[in-house]
């Protein structure tokens, strides 16, 4: 029973299309750009990072004057004018109000709640940028196991139709053999059941590698039914790093979901410090300038248009708030104290993480060195089994047996290069490259 595994590849959906279209040629590093520009994960976060640039904007916007332009329009009643006998009236009748105010605020202390909430959302807009290298290097990896995935499932239905022309040329020997009466018929059944089998096998590698070739265009944006090449082959495995201490280092440095949690300590402190600035004093200058008919700052009132200033200094302090203010720092400090219990887990799993995956590529290469030695020791059996079937001192379920196990060899040393490839990318992944 063969063990097909697979990833798989490129099958062009229409003969005529093949013919017609230039098949686009990628590699690897082409493929993750494509992928990258159209994937909408990365343009999610980047939606996001425009929000909360919004937020930076509207933060610091709190500490910048703030000017209004007022009017209004009342109708009142009729009402007794008053005035001296005789003389000036004092208080008209002016039914018809009308006003307008350019109305002027700035606020010149706020206990540093202002800043600290900039602060804080400047932290964000960084940590998200941290965010969407994340969902990156994820798409990343996602695009390069796609990609390798789709050169493994090539190597594969090359490996099967080889085999296939190996038992069809020695079906053709014994079917010579079976005419001048050196075998029994049933030896032709049995090589022709063998390649029945294979036959089978290379319908399922092609199948998969069909799916394969959906699943690449559509991560990396490819129109369906476009026909493609890839680059890169299996044949050389990637290098072993040898210090993994090193790695580690790296990872700690280069890792954005790292990142992103130191980010968020740092804006879970600057919402303590705008929590705790509830404690303190406000206090902000005040001021306008009134064009009104009539206007009541002018006495006595007259039905005409008048202006006036006012200019002043304004301060609050709350001094209880019920709780509000205590609360809001409970919630930042338990905030800050999530972040950091989760830096130090993820600081735990990343050295295990990072380990594991160089004992991954470790354990793949050692395992390309035993399917070379395999696929070596298989051909060579096999040849000396044909040899042996044709000086007749060998029988056909030998030479069947042989090719059998020259077939197990070949894909096994086909997923061995292909799991080797995958590991260096998983590598790659938990260092932060």
């Amino acid at each position: 029973m063969y063990r097909l595994s697979v990833p798989v590849l490129v099958i062009c959906s229409g003969v005529v299309l093949c013919a017609q279209t230039a098949p686009l040629r990628l590699t690897l590093d082409d493929a993750v750009a494509r992928g990258l520009a159209v994937n909408h994960r990365i343009s999610e976060v980047g939606a996001r990072i425009e929000a909360a640039r919004a937020v930076e904007d509207q933060r610091k916007a709190a500490d910048r004057p703030l000017v209004d332009l007022l009017g209004g329009y009342s109708r009142t009643n009729h009402v007794q004018e008053f005035g001296i006998p005789g003389g000036r009236i004092i208080y008209p009748d002016i039914p018809n109000n009308v006003r307008s105010r350019i109305d002027f605020q700035w606020p010149i202390y706020t206990g540093g709640r202002t800043s600290a909430l900039t602060r804080a959302a400047v932290a964000e807009v960084n940590a998200l940028s941290q965010d969407q290298n994340t969902v990156r290097a994820d798409l990343k990896l996602e695009i390069t196991r796609a990609y390798w995935a789709v050169i493994t499932a090539n190597a594969s239905v090359d490996v099967l139709n080889q085999a296939l022309a190996r038992v069809g040329a020695h079906l053709n020997d014994v079917r010579n053999q079976l005419n001048v009466g050196l075998v029994p018929p049933s030896d032709v059944l049995t090589v022709e059941a063998q390649q029945a089998r294979q036959r089978g096998l290379l319908i399922e590698a092609q199948n998969v590698a069909a799916n394969a070739a959906i699943e690449f265009r559509s991560i990396v944006g490819l129109p369906p039914d476009t026909p493609f090449e890839l680059s890169d082959r299996l044949d050389a495995p990637p290098a072993l790093p040898d210090d993994a201490a090193a790695l580690v280092a790296a990872a700690r440095a280069s890792r954005p979901e790292r990142k992103a949690l130191e980010i968020r300590m740092d804006e879970a402190a600057a919402h303590i410090a705008a929590a705790s600035a509830g404690k303190l004093p406000t206090v902000a200058t005040i001021g306008g300038y009134d064009v009104a008919r009539p206007n009541p700052k002018i006495f006595p009132r007259e039905a005409g248009w008048k202006p006036s200033w006012d200019a002043g200094v304004s301060a609050s302090w709350n001094v209880f708030d019920g709780g509000r203010v205590r609360a809001e720092i409970a919630e930042a400090s338990a905030t800050r104290l999530a972040a950091e219990e989760r830096l130090k887990d993820f600081d735990v799993n990343l050295e295990a993480d990072v380990r594991q995956r160089l004992g991954d590529l470790g354990a793949a290469r050692a395992s390309i060195t035993a399917a070379e030695a395999g696929v070596t020791s298989a051909t060579e059996a096999r040849r000396v089994i044909e040899d042996r079937f044709g000086a007749g001192v060998a029988t056909n379920s030998d030479v069947i047996d042989a090719e059998s196990s020259l077939l197990q060899a070949e894909l096994d040393r086909t997923r061995s290069l292909a799991d080797a490839h995958l590991a260096a990318a998983r590598l790659d992944r938990a260092i932060g490259r």
